[in-house]
């Protein structure tokens, strides 16, 4: 691999993302004639987004969003399930398939 400041990379990856993010929100915003957006999930964490979406309040969107603390991954409470279930004696076999609406 050549020799790439992989920091840079990153960086230009994030922009670019966030650029056409952006672009794509408002074409939509334009064609549907909406005034409020919510930003959810993972990418709601990304602070350079969440920055991207605030500057639109400037142009008269409401924004939504939950706070950054709300905003992780889920990883962790789905091992921490998988770790009660464990301790409650609760096995699963390698056939087990996601169920969205689960009973935890």
């Amino acid at each position: 691999m050549p020799d790439i400041n992989k920091a840079d990379l990153c960086a230009s990856f994030e922009k670019t993302v966030t650029e056409t993010l952006m672009e794509n929100t408002k074409k939509a915003l334009e064609k549907i004639k909406v005034d409020k957006i919510a930003l959810a999930g993972g990418v709601s964490a990304n602070v350079f987004i969440r920055k991207e979406f605030y500057d639109l309040q400037k142009e008269g969107i409401k924004i939504y969003m939950p706070d950054l603390k709300l905003c992780t991954d889920n990883a962790a409470m789905i091992a921490s399930a998988g770790y009660y279930n464990f301790i409650n004696g609760k096995n699963s076999n390698l056939d087990l398939n996601a169920v969205p609406n689960l009973k935890l």
